[in-house]
């Protein structure tokens, strides 16, 4: 999925529940049309679903709203205290849906229109995520399992294998894959292994089943859960060695970075091939290839479609809801835009295992992508895991720039962590 932003702001978000103030208007008739507005943070791919689906629904009017990822989530607070302003369908990001779920009565419940006999589409996970006490807030759209996207020729000058399966037997698990940036630096000195040490720590966390809080009752346990620890200190140590380009993905000098060619490998979830092909441009094009993540899986981003109550046409808007996010449509989102489905019977179809991707070196996405999601673990956010999770990239941050060692961003991490929690 193109994100235009993926950073979290959910301090801001969480204020900004609390706000009032106007907005612009969300549904209507026209002409005695039905308008939905659809509102998402960047493209989902949807332009040419909307026409489809106008065309075989001559009384729908489809108008998209698309914005910025911190626009999109503050706007939306912002909509929902004031009751008015917000779209009839509004996407969701799942690191956000914790806080939202706690405003859920101003939410359509999509249970009450049949959502319910839906369920069996998703991946259990991915449905659970989406669900509180009975009551369905969104539908689920993609989901973000990882892959690793490496330069070839990279490889190729450092010397080291370039075929992906033997790639990806180099780094079965990620203390292999800091002992091959090793052997990556010692030839090859100025080209960084990682894109930065936020994104080797972020993947590496979303393949556990906790992070920062606790599954069991939500309390803070970042201090002492052994996966946070341990992939803070792998990042940063990667970070201290200077084996990162110390460029936050989404932004522009990664951007930059990509087409520079300044790093060798970044953990991509399939929405990401996109950004690394419109960052990088044909300079780049059959440099890059893919294979499997270390530790074979892991979620990295999704989100989820939701009606908000303010709604006017709430019927008319689930139907959109529901259409968008059936089977067919994400697996011409996947061939289209790379967008991966949360739904498991996709991965089946003939034409998504058949998928390539001629950018990247013709690696089989459609295989590899679902694979990677066949594997993939329910992992806990909590109900404040955006409020406490920029404070550990911030962390990293001061180790890649020089400021901290590993073992003073650490206790700065976990102490910035709890504050931002009370």
């Amino acid at each position: 999925m193109r994100k235009l932003t993926r950073h979290p702001a959910a301090a801001a978000m969480a204020a900004a529940l609390l706000l009032l103030s106007a907005a612009c208007g969300g549904s209507g008739s026209d002409g005695g049309k039905v308008t939905l507005t659809v509102a998402t943070f960047g493209e989902f791919g949807y332009q040419p679903l909307f026409e489809q689906y106008e065309k075989d629904h001559p009384g729908i009017e489809i108008r998209s709203r698309v914005t910025d990822f911190d626009t999109h989530f503050k706007t939306l607070s912002t909509q929902l205290a004031a009751g008015r302003g917000a779209a009839d369908v509004v996407a969701v990001e799942e690191q956000q849906l914790p806080t939202y779920l706690q405003v859920k009565d101003k939410f359509v419940n999509l249970a009450d229109y049949g959502a319910e006999g839906l369920k069996d589409r998703w991946a259990p996970w991915k449905w659970a995520q989406g669900t509180k006490d009975g009551y369905v807030m969104g539908l689920g759209t993609d989901m973000g399992s990882l892959a690793m996207c490496y330069r070839r020729d990279y490889f190729e000058q450092a010397g080291l294998p370039t075929d992906r399966e033997a790639v990806a037997a180099l780094m079965p698990t990620w203390a292999d894959y800091a002992e091959l940036a090793g052997r990556f630096t010692a030839k090859l000195p100025k080209i960084k292994f990682a894109d930065s040490a936020g994104t080797v720590y972020t993947a590496m966390l979303n393949q556990s089943p906790e992070n920062y809080f606790s599954a069991k009752d939500d309390s803070y346990i970042a201090d002492r859960n052994p996966s946070v620890h341990d992939a803070f200190y792998l990042a940063g140590g990667l970070a201290a060695a200077h084996q990162t380009a110390a460029v936050t993905t989404y932004t522009p000098a990664w951007n930059v970075a990509i087409k520079q060619g300044s790093f060798a490998t970044i953990a991509c979830p399939a929405w990401l091939l996109t950004q690394i092909k419109e960052a990088g441009g044909d300079a780049v094009r059959g440099k890059w290839d893919v294979t499997t993540v270390p530790g074979n899986s892991g979620n990295q981003g999704g989100s989820f479609l939701t009606v908000p109550k303010q709604s006017e046409h709430p019927r008319e808007a689930y139907d959109l809801a529901r259409w968008l996010t059936a089977p067919e449509q994400e697996k011409r989102l996947f061939l289209s835009d790379g967008i991966l489905p949360s739904e498991p019977a996709v991965y089946q179809d003939p034409q998504i295992i058949a998928h390539t991707d001629e950018y990247f070196s013709n690696a089989p996405i459609g295989q590899l992508y679902a694979a990677s999601a066949n594997q993939l673990r329910p992992n806990y956010r909590g109900l404040h895991d955006a409020d406490v999770r920029p404070e550990f990239g911030k962390a990293l941050g001061r180790i890649e720039d020089g400021s901290q060692n590993v073992g003073q961003a650490w206790a700065d991490a976990l102490k910035m962590g709890s504050e931002a929690i009370k």
